[in-house]
């Protein structure tokens, strides 16, 4: 017997630091176009619902994916610096640290 609802949990980090989470009950085989539409996050943060990338539980996922029980939905950001650019300037920062001293 199939339950009557599902509960799951939609979450997006605007910056670093910022969590918005929204636990929602929805109908069996709902999908997570179905969780991201109802959280309200394309609204509150205005992002292009077009765009989005979305996983759950770290894996991305097609926003057709049927969701289960217990589910985590996540709307990722774009990167704002290419992670390999980062890692060189934090380099580069502590390398003319250590020169000065």
């Amino acid at each position: 017997m199939a339950p009557a609802e599902m509960r799951v949990e939609v979450v997006y980090c605007p910056g670093p630091g910022v969590t918005d989470l929204q636990v929602l009950v929805l109908a069996p085989g709902a999908t997570v176009a179905d969780a991201v539409r109802a959280s309200g996050v394309v609204v509150r943060h205005a992002l292009d619902a077009g765009a989005l990338r979305l996983g759950v539980w770290g894996k991305p996922r097609p926003a057709e994916t049927p969701l289960r029980d217990r589910d985590r939905v996540e709307v990722y950001r774009a990167l704002t610096v290419d992670p390999k650019e980062a890692r060189r300037q934090r380099y580069q920062r502590h390398r003319e640290k250590t020169a000065k001293r």
